[in-house]
């Protein structure tokens, strides 16, 4: 699906990954795993812009639009399906399917709050969950998530999670929580200063190898990309 051979990507002019090959087959779950300013988020928008016609991206930054109602903002993930006029006539006067669609989309992901609210008015929480569900409406195969649970309680976390690996043939997502990685991911790749230090698919994952990683120190398995 993803073939990368010796890219180096920057980021505000900045090197953010070096020299980094890389494969991604369909059907995997890929966690990017490492310390902050590791260019997780970089390479993994440069993943997203190879196959962003069949991929839904949940940013870190949500992009939300503060003004327009959590209804609004999650149906803008299925603006692609309808023609400009049929949208424009919804943001007005919402269909009533969509709207059905988009309640229980939501409340599959637990976000009791009006469809009609603003968006500026939601907690972190909340707004995450906006972000997540507009991702959700793409009704993509791909979903690349950068840290997409980060504001939420474990628990919650941990169900959003399962519910988005089962709704996607294939995910990459960064993730904070390394727990989360080995527990629901079939591989683990960790980034260390631009550079990829870590590469394990399920049979060899373990805690230890994930820790080992993190303390910096240099004995890890690599796979071939």
């Amino acid at each position: 699906m993803i073939s990368l051979n010796n890219i180096t990507l920057k980021y505000a002019d900045k090197l953010a990954i070096r020299q980094l090959s890389l494969s991604v087959k369909h059907g995997e779950k890929l966690a990017i795993i490492g310390s902050s300013g590791a260019g997780k988020s970089t390479l993994l928008f440069h993943l997203y812009s190879l196959v962003e016609d069949n991929a839904a991206y949940c940013s870190q930054k949500q992009g939300l639009v503060e003004g327009l109602s959590a209804y609004h903002n999650v149906y803008m993930g299925g603006l692609s399906r309808h023609h400009w006029l049929y949208n424009v006539i919804n943001l007005i006067l919402p269909f009533k399917t969509p709207l059905m669609e988009v309640e229980a989309l939501c409340r599959e992901l637990s976000l009791d709050v009006s469809m009609h609210q603003r968006v500026a008015e939601l907690s972190g929480g909340q707004r995450q969950r906006v972000a997540l569900a507009r991702a959700l409406y793409q009704k993509k195969t791909i979903f690349i998530g950068d840290e997409p649970f980060s504001a939420l309680d474990p628990l919650m976390a941990d169900n959003l999670l399962k519910m988005v690996l089962t709704r996607h043939s294939t995910a990459i997502m960064v993730l904070h929580d390394k727990s989360d990685a080995l527990a629901h991911f079939d591989r683990i790749i960790g980034l260390r200063e631009g550079e990829l230090c870590l590469d394990v698919t399920q049979g060899d994952m373990s805690k230890e190898l994930v820790d080992c990683f993190y303390s910096g120190k240099s004995l890890f398995q690599h796979r071939n990309a």
